[in-house]
């Protein structure tokens, strides 16, 4: 088995690629970024996820993984966010190993995100049940088990009554839409966090997405029993978690 894998992280408005070292989870070429295609229709996306393969020059014999922003059972894509509504009920690994040639895995983003950390970073040490929180425009996550995953929690989807949820409550895409101040915002986080500290009494929290750089500014409004800590991977988690399970299925 190689040790150089793909990893290929589709976005709503990029598509990065890159070859991984899957023992280290270190990129070893250029982290390269396309355009999302207009629409995000599969098609399209498969193209430029082709496009990324042919300029990264990847051995044929490099295992390829891809993550997509949506549920993903068995390789099919169940559900699609900020891309087509055509990749519902989609058999995604179909359509990616037919254009590109090559035996596909494929995973959601916030679950390759999670796998990045959990094996080369924050959560590395971790032990018990582990919680990635993924900050954006919405709200991703990754539930692990003594570093074994549960795919497709899509905690950001939990309603919080009956006429929000969590994602539109306190998600970085909230944090903009409605003005608030960091502390506003990181009082919005506890009340995510906490309800999932009632529910699964985790031990540890990873913050991940691209607001977990500057973590400082709001984790001190975040008061919680469970240990917080920011990610590591930062933007190329989903690459290497998508590479780092593609070696590990194919």
């Amino acid at each position: 088995m190689t040790n150089i894998a793909v990893g290929i992280d589709v976005g709503g408005t990029g598509i990065k690629a890159a070859l991984v070292d899957t023992v280290t989870g270190e990129l070893v070429s250029k982290r390269l970024r396309l355009a999302t295609p207009t629409g995000g229709e599969p098609a399209a996306v498969a193209a430029t996820c082709r496009q990324l393969l042919v300029e990264l020059g990847a051995p044929d014999e490099a295992p390829v993984g891809v993550c997509l922003p949506a549920v993903v059972r068995n390789g099919i894509t169940k559900t699609a966010a900020n891309i087509s509504d055509n990749w519902i009920d989609l058999n995604a690994k179909e359509l990616l190993t037919a254009v590109l040639n090559r035996d596909i895995h494929v995973l959601n983003d916030a679950d390759a995100a999670g796998v990045a950390e959990m094996k080369y970073g924050a959560g590395k040490q971790a032990s018990g049940v582990t919680i990635l929180i993924t900050l954006g425009t919405g709200i991703g996550s990754a539930l692990f088990i003594d570093k074994t995953l549960v795919p497709n929690t899509e905690f950001g989807h939990l309603d919080i009554g009956p006429f929000t949820n969590f994602e539109a409550h306190a998600s970085y895409g909230s944090f903009e839409r409605d003005q608030l101040s960091v502390q506003e915002w990181g009082k919005r986080l506890e009340l995510l966090f906490s309800h999932l500290e009632k529910i699964f009494n985790p031990d540890l929290f990873i913050v991940g997405g691209g607001v977990s750089k500057s973590h400082e500014e709001f984790f001190p409004f975040i008061n919680l029993n469970t240990p917080i800590v920011p990610a590591s991977s930062k933007n190329a988690a989903g690459v290497i978690g998508a590479a780092a399970m593609a070696n590990q299925h194919l």
